[in-house]
């Protein structure tokens, strides 16, 4: 599961908004945060995610491979 705290507040972090993000990754608003709601992305988005938000090798298994998220 994903843990979407972290991923939101990596989003802001690198100044980006989740609107922005998800027109990289070629979805709507909409689908994106149906997507953040389920903490559901297939692995092609994951990768894209941590080339566009220059995520950390250590801090991958954090955000999208969460044991549990509260």
């Amino acid at each position: 599961m994903i843990n979407t705290n972290k991923l939101r507040g990596l989003i802001a972090e690198r100044g980006l908004s989740q609107v922005k993000l998800a027109k990289y990754l070629g979805m709507t608003p909409k689908t994106f945060y149906t997507k953040m709601g389920n903490g559901v992305f297939d692995s092609d988005e994951i990768e894209a995610m941590i080339v566009k938000l220059d995520i950390p090798r250590d801090l991958c298994m954090d955000i999208f491979f969460a044991q549990e998220v509260t």
